[in-house]
């Protein structure tokens, strides 16, 4: 089968986020099939930006379409998005000729529905329309924008186009669907598969040790008997990490217990201060590390902690990386986010509370504490299992295709 995906911000292992993409391709080229990445020279995801032009990439054909460089969410990185739309439909004719049998629309924003479902119509392929966000749903959420804002008005054109033209809508989010059944979506077009993991990226001869300065903080901690209770990820508004903070001073009695932020963002320097105006000696706060030495780094952590702003777009389901790490490296999880069942719940690898609600968190943090050492890792284990068994990408790129051939 030939592949074509559309998506504005893939990535790859050399540039940087976004890896959905890249994992998904790699897994579909093992099973034997041909894949062409479509994706813009330029993404504010990427650390580094690629060459426009053709690539291969561990059998992944890439062409990176020119568009321009931008900054933040402004203006700029609108006009970036017509222009890659622009830039399909210029080289629509090559994308053609790599006679895909499935078609995916996979860019975040739903203005690429339009020249995949003319290449999809020309080739006679499948259309999918692949959902990582709602849109234009989450800028309206996040950013207050009106439902009659001209950009809003264009994206809600494009997703209710979506809807009711594709063949298959693969979502991330789990609890999607009846937002877009409101749209126009049928029930027997949706499918549900979440972001996922690598197994090879897990095993101890590919990950790399955590820094020094990590390593013996965390080894003083050990030794002075402390429960970790860790984070690692973007020190973010959207990750609330002023409740864990919040949780650390109410809890702050408690000697036995040590908090480990590791990571960087915006909000860090904020975060410090708030610690430092609490006098607060049991939150330590460490640099961001590679990538490769996170199964070394939480396997240091005895609790791990996810948490998110209050949200009504949580109702619909999240998917976050962070969760599927942690459930990854075996670890149970104090899970601060409003959603309803969650993956927490309904696998029962850890705690779920209400979204930026201190109290909460550090009572779950108390619970967990207290526990034997050996109740934890039997909720942890629980997240293990069901990640080994549903979220490795060879998994999911599975269910893809399944889905996708129906």
């Amino acid at each position: 089968m030939n592949i074509l995906m559309i998506s504005h911000y893939a990535g790859a292992p050399q540039y940087g986020m976004e890896f959905r993409s890249y994992y998904m391709a790699r897994e579909w080229v093992k099973m034997g099939h041909r894949v062409m990445v479509v994706g813009a020279s330029f993404s504010h995801l990427r650390g580094k930006q690629p060459t426009v032009g053709e690539e291969v990439l561990e059998g992944i054909s890439y062409r990176w379409l020119p568009t321009r460089s931008y900054e933040g969410n402004g203006m700029a990185r609108v006009v970036s998005m017509f222009q890659f739309v622009g830039q399909v439909y210029r080289h629509s004719k090559s994308f053609v000729a790599f006679h895909p049998d499935v078609v995916i629309a996979s860019s975040v924003y739903t203005f690429d529905i339009y020249p995949c479902r003319h290449i999809a119509r020309r080739c006679k392929a499948r259309l999918v329309y692949e959902v990582h966000d709602l849109w234009p749903l989450s800028p309206m959420v996040i950013g207050h924008y009106s439902k009659w804002h001209p950009f809003i008005w264009l994206l809600q054109r494009g997703e209710n186009y979506a809807y009711r033209h594709c063949d298959m809508v693969v979502s991330m989010l789990d609890k999607s669907f009846p937002h877009m059944q409101r749209h126009g979506l049928t029930r027997e077009r949706f499918c549900c598969i979440p972001n996922g993991f690598v197994r090879e990226e897990w095993v101890p001869d590919n990950t790399l040790p955590i820094p020094e300065q990590h390593a013996a903080l965390l080894a003083q901690l050990k030794e002075e008997g402390k429960t970790i209770v860790g984070f690692a990820g973007g020190h973010t508004q959207s990750t609330a990490m002023h409740v864990l903070i919040e949780a650390a001073k109410l809890l702050h009695d408690r000697s036995g217990l040590a908090f480990v932020l590791v990571g960087q963002g915006p909000q860090k320097e904020e975060l410090q201060q708030l610690a430092k105006q609490y006098v607060l000696t049991n939150v330590h706060f460490l640099p961001p590390i590679d990538k490769r030495a996170i199964p070394q780094l939480l396997e240091t952590f005895d609790i791990c902690y996810a948490g998110g702003v209050h949200s009504m777009l949580h109702q619909y389901g999240t998917s976050f990386n962070k969760i599927t790490d942690y459930m990854v490296a075996g670890k149970p999880i104090i899970n601060s986010v409003d959603e309803p069942k969650s993956l927490i719940e309904r696998v029962a690898c850890g705690i779920q509370v209400e979204a930026e609600n201190a109290a909460q968190v550090a009572e779950a943090v108390a619970r967990m504490a207290d526990m034997q050492p050996s109740e934890r890792q039997a909720m942890g284990e629980r997240g293990r299992t069901y990640a080994l068994q549903n979220l490795d990408y060879s998994i999911l790129a599975a269910r893809f295709v399944d889905a996708v051939s129906r």
